[in-house]
């Protein structure tokens, strides 16, 4: 036998292997369909969609805390694509009164989510330029966004940011009731006296039809007014009594890598936000930096996304706002280059290029204050968090791109070098196969 027809057997062998697993995955792609359809069907719960290019999970976060006091709450904000929300409905309990669920445009067919979801009330907290290599733009942005709206019965309700005209435009497509938050005196919900300067936390007022109310919150910063307003409408809409909402609202802790605090005995205190560092979030964070008071202050800046134009540009005008309100700041990662700082900045300390997380978390340890407030901006992929955890934690793991989207609090193993973390992943996954095996035996023995 030839050797070309050897290989062209294999190649055939191959092929129809390949065909075989992905007729697999397809299948039980559409079996998991039908589950999450069927539950969803069958639930009795009321099922809320959240979407936006930012501010989305703490809504979500915020909005399940509140109606904690209710009745039971099922919700999902650890991912956001169809997969997390495809496993979310199908493990949605029958009895749960409440299904908060946070939904993106991206990866993910926002057609194909909201289809499945059927939300009975859906929330837009706002659209920027994001996800640009799918997208090309805002208006493209709002267009995927729309199909949650689309989505609604007309016994649903959209509940949307009438701040923002790419929002408010959606509320014609809605086939339910429109209510709208904002700052706008054509809000429904209408916000004013928005005041937060570190380390006093976020107070505000809402005013709507049914009164007044003076909120008082655990967030650091002034736009963080957004997520609150949305879902103090939402819980109102619900038919939560407003006195038991604002007590829910004062006791909400931030999620630790979204403007989180992390404060080290003996200093310094870290504002932490390494989840998302879209360009249109920057001044935002610098905004929180520069009201806050505290004796110094420094910036440490990771990966940006979600700009137009060039890199170098963008990293240029991120250090020129970044220098407005710190006295030093540290570019960390393979763009920290770009900032394009000045010899003076470079010699007298007031701009530092690093390009490992490690080699910033050194440094920081090493000319640390006990009177200096450090903002940790970035997105997730360096997981910057770290530099923080390291003046708490003993952080075993360096790794400065280790594949992980969840931050390192929720991932667990910080303190584990990273060499070590598939053969820890494969000993959770048999635990988890084993657990699941006790849970089916037990059910089986229960029901003889």
């Amino acid at each position: 036998m030839g050797e070309a027809t050897v290989r062209a057997r294999h190649s055939l062998a191959h092929g129809l292997a390949g065909g075989a697993r992905d007729a697999a995955r397809r299948l039980k792609k559409q079996w998991r369909v039908a589950i999450a359809r069927w539950r969803r069907r069958r639930a009795k719960a009321k099922v809320i969609g959240i979407t936006g290019s930012s501010a989305k999970t703490t809504t979500a976060e915020l909005l399940a805390h509140i109606l904690g006091t209710e009745g039971a709450v099922h919700k999902q904000t650890k991912g956001n694509t169809l997969k997390p929300l495809i496993h979310a409905l199908s493990v949605l309990p029958r009895d749960a009164d409440y299904a908060v669920m946070e939904v993106a445009a991206g990866k993910s067919s926002m057609a194909e989510m909201a289809a499945l979801l059927r939300p009975d009330i859906t929330i837009v907290t706002m659209v920027a330029d994001e996800h640009r290599s799918i997208f090309h733009g805002a208006d493209a942005v709002a267009a995927e966004k729309q199909w949650l709206v689309q989505s609604l019965s007309p016994a649903g309700l959209a509940i949307l940011n009438a701040d923002d005209t790419r929002v408010m435009a959606m509320g014609a497509a809605s086939a339910g009731r429109v209510v709208t938050f904002g700052r706008g005196e054509q809000a429904r919900y209408r916000v004013s006296d928005i005041h937060a300067a570190f380390p006093k936390r976020l107070t505000m007022r809402l005013d709507w039809p049914g009164g007044t109310l003076s909120l008082r919150t655990r967030f650091i910063a002034e736009h963080f007014w957004l997520p609150v307003a949305a879902a103090v409408a939402a819980a109102i809409e619900l038919g939560l009594d407003p006195e038991c909402v604002c007590e829910r609202v004062a006791r909400f802790e931030a999620l630790f890598s979204r403007c989180g605090v992390l404060e080290v005995p003996d200093g310094p205190t870290f504002l932490i936000d390494s989840t998302k560092a879209p360009l249109h979030s920057l001044g935002l964070a610098f905004t929180a930096l520069d009201q806050a008071d505290a004796q110094r202050k420094r910036v440490v800046l990771g990966h940006i996304s979600d700009y137009a134009g060039k890199a170098g540009a963008t990293y240029r005008r991120a250090y020129r706002q970044a220098r407005g309100v710190a006295q030093e700041t540290i570019f960390v990662g393979d763009h920290a280059h770009r900032a394009a700082a000045s010899d003076d900045d470079r010699a007298s300390g007031r701009f530092r290029e690093m390009r490992s997380v490690r080699e910033a978390a050194d440094h920081v340890r090493a000319t640390r204050r006990a009177d200096e407030l450090i903002l940790i901006k970035s997105s997730s992929n360096l997981h910057l968090e770290r530099i923080g955890l390291a003046l708490t934690r003993d952080v075993q793991c360096w790794e400065d791109v280790c594949g992980q989207t969840r931050n390192c609090i929720s991932c667990g193993k910080f303190g584990v070098p990273f060499e070590r973390h598939a053969e820890i992943r494969v000993a959770e996954k048999r635990a988890r196969r084993w657990w699941r095996r006790c849970r089916v035996s037990a059910s089986r023995s229960a029901s003889r």
